[in-house]
């Protein structure tokens, strides 16, 4: 019996000795206190602090009566979940009045400058575009921003570059004549012109660039050089080397375009009479003492010195006594005779 009652003893201590199979006690989430954080809330004009247990900043805003409404701004945004010690900023958007592509629309935007509120509402600048106030410029009082659509186009002018002519002698060519020898060829000029559109309207022209797509190529002529004696018309026993165009005049010893003064005698020596011509100085160092014939007037010998006219024409004074005088103005053509110089001035080739 004593042994019976030792084991049964040995039982009931082994049992208690074993851990018990004890639920967890049941927590009640109603009964739990959420933790309560500090945030501060700037705004345009002021600064509040408020504690709040809501889980996220959109949540704790409205806690304290402020509702976001479309556009309005926060940083971290309405979702952020809330921490402690949180600054939120809140930016309220505001009414604008865009005025774009002849109409007006009413928005709700939000941006410190024009650029923002713009981007805010759905109506960024494109491109070129710009506004009036300027992008950078701080939203107007009353609201209204005026966006200017501005594009720009490239104009292409071409325009012809005229060819210059290269002369030179040409000794298989008859004295007087001129000869193309190479065909000139007109160059191809291209300007690039920007021009600026606002609002449709031309506004500017800005000419960018000129470039030289194909450069001109001269025209080659050939002065002949080769001398073949002819006939004076009408006077057979005459031959001349150049008939020339020139304009005539006439003079006599008083009559020399000096008031109350006469001259009669030539640069060359000779008597100022009927047979005696003059020339511009150039045509006179080249040309001095060579006999020309000009009908109606004869043979004569190129002897004198005269002003000539200013335009440069190619002139002839035709002498005479004071006795003899005759009044000669107009074109007239000269033959000079041969022998031909040996070299012949650049005038009359």
């Amino acid at each position: 019996m004593r042994s019976f009652l030792a084991l049964l003893l040995f039982a009931v201590s082994l049992a208690a000795c074993q851990p018990a199979d004890v639920p967890a006690p049941q927590i009640d989430p109603a009964t739990v206190t959420p933790q309560a954080w500090q945030v501060t809330l700037l705004t345009p004009d002021s600064e509040t602090k408020f504690t709040s247990s809501a889980p996220t900043i959109g949540e704790a805003l409205r806690e304290i009566g402020l509702t976001l409404a479309e556009r309005d701004f926060t940083w971290p945004p309405p979702e952020a979940p809330l921490q402690a010690d949180t600054t939120v900023e809140f930016r309220p958007a505001r009414q604008i009045t865009v005025r774009v592509d002849g109409q007006e629309i009413t928005v709700r935007a939000n941006g410190q400058t024009v650029g923002q509120a713009l981007a805010s509402a759905g109506i960024p600048l494109l491109g070129l575009d710009t506004s009036l106030p300027a992008e950078s410029d701080p939203v107007p009082a009353d609201g209204v921003i005026q966006i200017v659509r501005v594009r720009e186009s490239l104009s292409l002018l071409q325009k012809t570059i005229p060819f210059q002519t290269q002369y030179v002698d040409a000794p298989e060519v008859a004295l007087g004549v001129e000869e193309i020898l190479t065909a000139g060829r007109p160059g191809v000029l291209v300007t690039r012109t920007r021009i600026r559109y606002e609002d449709g309207v031309e506004t500017a022209r800005f000419e960018e660039a000129e470039t030289v797509v194909q450069p001109p190529q001269d025209r080659l002529s050939g002065l002949g050089t080769k001398i073949t004696l002819q006939s004076v018309p009408g006077q057979e026993n005459l031959q001349y080397w150049r008939a020339f165009s020139m304009y005539a005049t006439s003079y006599s010893p008083c009559r020399s375009g000096v008031p109350d003064r006469c001259f009669s005698g030539t640069a060359l020596g000779l008597p100022v009479k009927r047979g005696v011509v003059a020339m511009s100085r150039l045509w006179y160092n080249q040309l001095a003492g060579s006999q020309v014939y000009i009908p109606g007037y004869g043979t004569a010998i190129v002897a004198d010195v005269g002003g000539g006219f200013p335009d440069g024409r190619a002139w002839i004074d035709l002498g005479f006594s004071d006795e003899d005088f005759e009044t000669w103005s107009g074109w007239i053509t000269v033959y000079f005779l041969a022998p031909a110089p040996p070299a012949i001035p650049y005038f009359l080739k």
